[in-house]
């Protein structure tokens, strides 16, 4: 987490959604590139998750944008609006992350590949690190 934000929540938090989205749309990129004939299922929910990522990347950093041109001066909407966005961002993390684990127990190349079962591991990992920094920022205002 990058500190020099001092108590300007709003920069806060939406820098680490703004990093660990772009994080999340990688991850699925290399669950493809790494599991060798995943089933066509996977793959293709895969690239369904990397776009729904991009997406909440793109509205993160309109935001960021936001809050930067208002010089310091969040409106309550705006605030308001921030919230949203962190909240669905923390649910999409953990529907991934929920989303990661099902391929875990049911995908056949998956269960057979001890590498890709670390790296889910650490993929999962790193989502439930993005929703706990998140959660502390905003259970802080």
């Amino acid at each position: 987490m990058q500190y020099y934000y001092g108590n300007q929540m709003p920069l806060r938090v939406l820098d680490e959604a703004e990093f660990w989205k772009h994080q999340e749309e990688e991850h699925t990129v290399v669950i493809r590139e790494l599991v060798d004939n995943l089933e066509q299922k996977y793959v293709k929910e895969l690239k369904e998750w990397e776009k729904e990522f991009a997406n909440a990347h793109h509205r993160v950093i309109r935001y960021i944008e936001t809050v930067n041109r208002s010089n310091g001066q969040v409106s309550p909407a705006l605030y308001k609006d921030i919230i949203q966005l962190i909240t669905f961002c923390l649910q999409q993390s953990q529907q991934f992350i929920n989303f990661c684990s099902t391929m875990m127990e049911e995908s056949e190349p998956i269960s057979t590949n001890p590498t890709a079962k670390v790296v889910l591991n650490h993929i999962i990992v790193e989502s439930e690190y993005f929703i706990g920094v998140a959660q502390t920022i905003l259970y802080q205002q």
